[in-house]
């Protein structure tokens, strides 16, 4: 599985909403800039968020884009998976796939559907509000 730019980009942008949820409405220009991405690809993630209620959009002097929600109401795996379509590690687990016709004789099965219940609780695990506090920043490693 690799995660795209698109999911990768509406999770910046879902923790700056987040991080500045006090303001009110955000223009997408002062996203785009913060984050350093084109206001054009990010209209269509902030699209395709608003769309699916994610967030809410208002046009006009004053509008802009706000969370529905709050941080801790929003995981990492609703999002990507809302901006990525299925986690699934492989097709034949994603959803509506076509029935596998080695299903009842694959060694192989398990051992996907594993990693696909552990990636998808993983990322169901972590939530917005987690990201601001920052999480771990990797560099605690000890040998």
């Amino acid at each position: 599985m690799v995660v795209s730019t698109k999911g990768r980009y509406a999770l910046r942008v879902m923790i700056d909403l987040a991080e500045h949820q006090t303001e009110g409405y955000l223009p997408l220009k002062e996203i785009a800039e913060r984050q350093e991405i084109s206001e054009k690809y990010l209209e269509t993630i902030l699209k395709s968020l608003v769309q699916n209620r994610i967030l809410t959009g208002m046009r006009g002097k004053g509008g802009g884009y706000r969370l529905t929600r709050t941080p801790e109401q929003y995981t990492v795996g609703e999002i990507l998976r809302l901006t990525e379509g299925d986690l699934a590690p492989v097709s034949c687990l994603e959803q509506n796939a076509p029935p596998c016709p080695r299903v009842a004789r694959c060694r192989t099965l398990p051992m996907w559907k594993k990693l696909d219940q552990m990636v998808n609780e993983f990322f169901d695990s972590i939530t917005i509000a987690d990201l601001m506090d920052g999480g771990d920043s990797g560099d605690d490693y000890v040998i």
